[in-house]
């Protein structure tokens, strides 16, 4: 009987039955050995005994076996593989080794550490379709990163399954593994449980002064009251010194005495057993190969050490383990792993390559040679941070300095691709400290800025490229064009648009030398968006490249560089340019990883919100931004939230705006984001614009030019100049307005590209005298027929009906008004819908408005279910492109057609897509 823990096992009961009524949760019982977790999830067992269990055990001497814990955990569900998608089984049959690695495997970051995760997730739900389903996990902190990592990106994902899912972690060593988990925290007993468990044990009452003093020294941990407890008070007064006792520290002195209890043949058969791990066949198998006698494992389990029984040896408490191992001496550990070793069928080559490193005591290429192939089967089966572990162990045996290097670059790559950022920039120092090698220092100031990049340290990332570029003697021009275009890529991000403006000619001046398509694609872009960034002519150099992106198969393939096929139409917003390249990005995207999904969608969720497709656009933001917290890409986290609040600004979403303004002000701030601090400004003045409030909207865009000017960001597609002739003309300031039109048309001839030239037409609309303003407003709406910005037409046309009326043509307002309100409707602007309808009323028309968005109200997960159902996927397709269960689909799609008031996909169709085609582009 559990004592002391009714808060928890009430939790545990409510987590189990609501389980049962089909809806699923997750609950993390965390806390320091020996506190009660493992009781906690027997307790669970016992509650859930009428559900079907799947049960797994983390075994530290197993943590680097990719997946074998999920092996564990899923065997009894395996039978549900053949009902999940094809792609999601492939992987996981992969990942348990139940079926080799798929011939042509993509790069190791588009196969991310979570893609397994989805696997798993589809799996468990499917297995539970036929009825609830108790998953209990004990010493989680023990089990492989890979099963760990892809078993809590399912249980994360639970809502409406019938599933429970409960999980025993160590603290502090698994706290990385709470985040984003309900989690109670055990804390020991109180000082009369501690009593009451002490005289249950014993079965005998316990002295106030030995519970005081067992009390003091354990502070109620339960697993050390019994051990020490079972001790005798003796030992304890020797400890009543008064001052603090940390428990892991008593305990393994406790469990160091009931080892000396031990002969010394019965103390080398339990390290045996601590280095082979569970498998009793394997455990006798390596006694027999030292002469010890593996039967001994009796005496230890005669003394409650150990749990011998169906072919499985089990230590009491993973701190049994640890004391048994770490008790020995260092030639006894060593010649345990070689007989492990030995004794490991051929067949388990990973595990016997882990037991014959760990058995080296002096570098050995053989058995390094065996670590670098384990590492690349773990890549291949997506285990990242285990492949990183092989390759370092791997660099640590090799004798050749080439070989170190090389592996030391294999690992931090790996361990980059597994989320571990700063372990990946421990080994790039190593592999720097070991000198420069044969044609690996390129690889390594690639990954060392990729990672500087994606974490938000962007000036660290355009200094380590250009240090990289300015290396002649060893860089190629191939290899110096794509260094030089990821740090004008990385100068975008910095907003620094005088350095780019120098790269650009820099790579001009070596471009005849570039013969590779990859490298002269990334330098004829590279060089077009510096121009443009500084003001200068560049978008004849991005229309030569768009023919290249569309054709080179290493960018489409390339997941770090995914996300240049969308600038090319982000830069030149021109409906003929890129569209092509928007269908490659359609095409790939479906198969990208996590991990490169949060660059992608925030390039596709821009040129969305750009164009009609608003709806998606803030689906795909929202999603991004999910995405990028999950992976800790800070980078893409700050951008996204800066699109989505200039999306919101559009929306006249105020306290949506502001909210994400504000957050993405603070990542900017912080790490030189600057080009997403210029949207956010620019967003929050055109929203104050948006609201009535000239003033506030005119310092708002003051600050914005002060800033591009600081910047030397010239490029007309960021500059306020429209917005704030509007702004000006509001405030009674003609000359002033005047003055910012003709500086924004010279900004918008240099760009020469149709979106800046119809903003400067309408601005010089605004102004016109009477009789010119007609071919100005029609230069604009010609020029706006040449792109997919719709809100901006419609601004040009509630512009030019706002003059109509003030000019007495009452007649051609209308025209220009009612289209102006039809497209604002369609978008979903509802405050600039206003204020079109509030000009029609005053053209003397009696205005009907229809509903603004008949999505407003549903939420960033339900409007994705919404896209992807409406576009034709089955609920499971959308679940697995989401990383749900279909259930938790299907409870989103209930609460979407409450929320519209419809009933069938057809008509959710209708309520999500555009009502307005794209203009046709020719």
């Amino acid at each position: 009987m559990l004592v002391g823990r009714q808060a928890e096992q009430q939790a545990i009961d409510r987590l189990v039955a609501a389980a049962r009524l089909g809806v699923g949760g997750v609950l993390a019982l965390a806390g320091e050995p020996g506190v009660g977790k493992t009781a906690l999830l027997a307790y669970a067992a016992g509650e859930a005994d009428s559900m079907r269990v799947l049960r797994a055990t983390g075994v530290e001497s197993e943590r680097e076996i990719p997946f074998a814990g999920l092996l564990q955990l899923l065997r009894p569900a395996l039978g549900s593989l053949d009902g999940i998608p094809a792609a999601q089984a492939a992987a996981l049959s992969g990942a348990l080794g139940l079926a080799p690695a798929a011939p042509g495997a993509p790069d190791p970051e588009v196969r991310d550490r979570f893609t397994v995760g989805a696997a798993v997730l589809s799996v468990i739900c499917r297995y539970a379709e036929d009825g609830p389903v108790a998953i209990l996990v004990d010493d989680l902190h023990f089990m492989d990163p890979p099963s760990a990592d892809a078993l809590l990106f399912a249980a994360r994902r639970l809502a409406a399954d019938p599933i429970a899912v409960l999980l025993g972690v160590r603290t502090p060593e698994g706290d990385r593994l709470l985040a984003g988990l309900a989690v109670r925290r055990l804390a020991g007993l109180d000082a009369a449980a501690a009593r009451a468990l002490l005289t249950q044990a014993s079965g005998e009452a316990v002295s106030d002064e030995q519970a005081r003093l067992l009390y003091a020294a354990t502070d109620g941990n339960p697993l050390a009251l019994l051990e020490l407890g079972a001790g005798g008070v003796t030992g304890i007064e020797s400890m009543a010194t008064g001052l603090p006792l940390r428990v892991p520290s008593v305990l393994v002195d406790a469990f160091g005495r009931r080892l000396a209890r031990l002969d010394d043949d019965c103390r080398e058969v339990l390290v045996v057993a601590a280095v082979c791990g569970t498998d009793l066949r394997l455990v006798a198998d390596a006694c027999a190969a030292l002469g010890l006698e593996a039967d001994r494992l009796g005496e230890a389990e005669d003394l409650g050490l150990v749990h011998v029984d169906g072919g499985r040896v089990e230590f009491r408490h993973p701190l049994l383990r640890s004391a048994a191992y770490s008790g020995a001496s260092a030639n006894h550990r060593r010649a345990a792993h070689l007989a492990a070793a030995e004794a490991t069928p051929a067949e388990d080559a990973d595990r016997r390559a882990w037991h014959l490193a760990e058995a080296a005591w002096a570098p050995d290429d053989a058995v390094a040679d065996l670590l670098a192939a384990a590492g690349e089967r773990a890549l291949a089966r997506a285990a990242h941070s285990v492949a990183s572990g092989a390759f370092e162990r791997a660099a640590v045996l090799a004798t050749d300095p080439v070989r170190r290097r090389t592996r030391l670059l294999r690992a931090a790559d790996a361990a980059w691709s597994a989320g571990l950022g700063a372990r990946a920039l421990t080994l790039l120092d190593r592999h720097a400290q070991e000198g420069r090698g044969a044609g690996s220092g390129s690889g390594a100031l690639e990954l060392r800025a990729r990672i500087a990049a994606r974490t938000g340290s962007l000036r660290e990332a355009l200094d380590i490229l250009l240090a990289a570029a300015e290396d002649g003697g060893r860089t190629s021009p191939d290899d110096r064009a794509v260094f030089l275009a990821d740090a004008v890529h990385a100068c975008f991000y910095l907003g620094d648009a005088r350095t780019a403006s120098v790269l650009a000619d820099r790579l001009a001046g070596f471009a005849d030398a570039v013969t590779a398509p990859r490298a002269k694609a990334l330098g004829l872009m590279a060089t077009g968006i510096a121009k443009i960034l500084a003001g200068r002519a560049g978008a004849e150099e991005i229309r030569v490249a768009v023919p290249l992106l569309e054709s080179v198969p290493e960018l489409r393939d390339d997941p770090y560089r995914l996300s240049w096929l969308m600038l090319a139409p982000l830069f030149l917003r021109d409906a003929r340019a890129g569209a092509r390249l928007r269908e490659l990005v359609d095409e790939v995207r479906a198969a990208a990883g996590i991990g490169t999904l949060p660059a992608v969608l925030f390039h596709v969720a821009r040129d969305q919100a750009a164009a009609s497709a608003w709806t998606r656009a803030e689906a795909n933001y929202s999603e991004a931004i999910h995405l990028a917290g999950e992976t800790g890409q800070t980078t893409e986290l700050a951008m996204s939230l800066a699109g989505r609040c200039s999306l919101a600004s559009r929306q006249g979403r105020e306290a949506e705006c502001r909210r994400d303004g504000s957050e993405a002000r603070e990542l900017c701030a912080a790490r030189d984001i600057h080009i997403g601090e210029v949207w956010v400004d620019h967003a929050l003045g055109d929203l104050e614009l948006s609201l009535g409030r000239p003033q506030l909207a005119a310092e708002q865009f003051a600050r914005l030019a002060r800033r591009l000017d600081d910047l030397g960001l010239e490029d007309a597609d960021l500059a306020p100049g429209p917005e704030l002739v509007d702004t000006l003309l509001r405030l009674g300031r003609p000359d002033e307005a005047r003055e910012v039109a003709d500086a924004y048309r010279e900004h918008a001839v240099r760009k020469d590209q149709p979106w800046a030239l119809a903003r400067a037409d309408r601005a010089h609309g605004q102004l016109a005298p009477a009789e010119a303003m007609d071919p100005l407003f029609a230069s604009a709406l010609g020029r706006h027929e040449q792109t997919l910005d719709r809100f901006e037409t419609a601004r040009t046309r509630l512009a030019y009906g706002e003059r109509l009326r003030r000019e007495g043509r009452r007649v051609d307002a209308r025209a220009q008004l009612r289209t102006a309100l039809e497209e604002f409707d369609d978008l979903g602007a509802a405050v600039w819908s206003d204020r079109a309808a509030a000009e029609l009323t005053a053209t003397g028309e009696r205005v009907r408005r229809t509903s603004v968005s008949a999505t407003a109200e549903l939420t960033p997960q339900e409007l994705q279910v919404s896209l992807l159902l409406a576009d034709g996927r089955t609920t499971r397709e959308a679940a697995a492109a989401l990383f749900l269960s279909p259930k938790t689909v299907e409870y989103h799609l209930r609460k979407v057609y409450t929320k519209l008031g419809i009933s069938s996909r057809a008509e959710l169709a209708a309520a999500v897509s555009p009502s307005q085609p794209r203009p046709d582009p020719r």
